[in-house]
């Protein structure tokens, strides 16, 4: 018998961690886990999940205007109601901490929902108690960040944005990853003037930048655009808020949300008295197999800073559990992660970008298509579709598909497992398409370009 209290000890209930526990419980492991603020993580209360529920929200101004094209009468116009949307969202949110929770229960794991941190490599502090542990696991995700300047605590960040007692007439969003867009095209879309700035030259550093440069013009459609423009300060006036750029024009909103990144949290976690070592950016240095320079101290998730997805920090969970206390010796492939924007128009993307694909591959060929899609042939939406294939000339390997317009993560799923298995461009060429679908443009793109 163990003299350790228990055999894994996970701090941090989200996704991760809880794959983890569940993973190690069901293997025989005595699992403890202390989540001080809410079952599920970021992804379930203030990250994914909400946000996937106000895009959908944000649909529906769309649809409304599009039903119009194809005959359909409404007696006025269509009215947000925030607050029902807020209570909507808060009752999934409590559906499924709910489910968080009474999954642990049911793997035999003991929760605390307190805060925990370290005294040492085998030590953990409770607010009610401390506990030992032969593993210790760390998965306590990121937080959002927003950079300090004068007046920067009017700012709200992600995690407020889906509190809001009232949807604001106006907002600046600041910020040019995906997080940033997201919530340009929910506010734009639920009725918000909107304005999106970016201290950059160009949006969603990472993606295919054809893809990045075709999704800039649809924003520009609905939202204002400040690039290469920084917000030094922020100034209550009245009952709003004057932002100030560095280029030297203000903007007067009721809301200014900073989607500036989010750094990992390991602020405060006792770390240092266990000798874990942490990267510049807080991130906490793992191996392949998420072991710390400390050998029973593991990490995954967000707060190692590699790729900061749900299904990814799931994936790293259980590999960990299973090595752990299995057989398992299998080791995370981050080669061909589908991910997907919720922006509007939606984007989604697997395997390698053109500029990347070049200087790995050489000479690859490039297939494009973009679009109206059928759909706004009638209703006259003025929005675009654009697909595009990258593929190793030599090997006809198709290295990465991109797509931007609706439905594109969907599709991208799909894609994402030919891509994963190694499908040639004849593969694709081979397949019939289904039509009518924007899909099909995946298997009937013949001419590179």
């Amino acid at each position: 018998m163990s003299s350790y209290d228990y055999d894994l000890f996970v701090i941090g209930g989200g996704s991760g961690g809880v794959r983890a526990g569940r993973i190690a419980a069901g293997l025989g492991a005595r699992v403890g886990m202390a989540e001080e603020r809410y079952m599920g993580g970021t992804c379930v209360n203030v990250g994914c999940i909400p946000k996937k529920l106000f895009s959908y929200a944000a649909h529906y101004a769309k649809d409304f205007a599009d039903a119009r094209g194809y005959g359909w009468q409404f007696p006025g116009d269509a009215q947000m109601d925030w607050p029902r949307l807020i209570a909507g969202k808060d009752a999934e949110i409590s559906r499924l901490n709910s489910i968080y929770q009474s999954l642990m229960h049911k793997a035999g794991v003991e929760l605390f929902h307190e805060r925990a941190c370290l005294l040492d490599a085998h030590t953990i502090s409770l607010q009610s108690r401390t506990v030992t542990a032969r593993e210790i696991l760390v998965a306590t995700g990121g937080w959002p960040f927003v950079p300090t300047f004068p007046g920067s605590h009017h700012a709200i960040t992600s995690n407020e944005a889906f509190e809001l007692e009232s949807l604001p007439e106006s907002i600046l969003i600041v910020g040019g990853g995906y997080i940033a867009v997201e919530f340009a095209g929910i506010f734009s879309a639920l009725g918000a003037k909107t304005c999106l700035s970016y201290r950059g030259a160009k949006l969603l550093r990472g993606f295919d930048s054809e893809i990045a440069e075709s999704f800039t013009e649809e924003l520009c459609k609905y939202s204002g655009l400040h690039l290469e423009s920084n917000v030094i300060a922020i100034h209550e006036e009245g009952t709003q808020l004057r932002a100030c750029f560095d280029r030297g024009d203000d903007i007067v909103v009721d809301k200014v949300l900073f989607a500036t990144g989010r750094h990992p949290n390991t602020a405060n976690l006792g770390l240092d008295k266990a000798g874990v070592a942490l990267a510049d950016n807080g991130a906490i240095v793992v191996d392949e197999q998420f072991s710390t320079n400390v050998p029973n101290i593991h990490a995954v998730g967000d707060v190692i800073d590699r790729v900061a997805l749900t299904p990814v920090a799931l994936a790293e969970g259980q590999i960990l559990a299973q090595r752990l206390f299995g057989q398992g010796n299998r080791h995370m492939d981050y080669d061909n992660i589908p991910t997907a924007v919720f922006c509007q128009p939606e984007i989604a993307c697997v395997g390698l970008d053109e500029e990347t694909a070049r200087q790995r591959h050489g000479e690859i060929l490039v297939f494009r298509s973009r679009f109206t899609p059928l759909r706004h042939t009638v209703s006259k939406r003025d929005e675009k579709t654009f697909m595009k294939l990258i593929v190793d000339k030599s090997t006809d390997k198709v290295l990465g598909a991109h797509m931007m317009g609706e439905y594109a993560a969907e599709i991208i799923q799909g894609v994402a497992i030919a891509i994963k298995a190694g499908a040639s461009k004849a593969d694709f060429d081979a397949t019939l398409g289904i039509h009518p679908s924007a899909a099909e443009e995946f298997v009937t793109m013949r001419t590179p370009s």
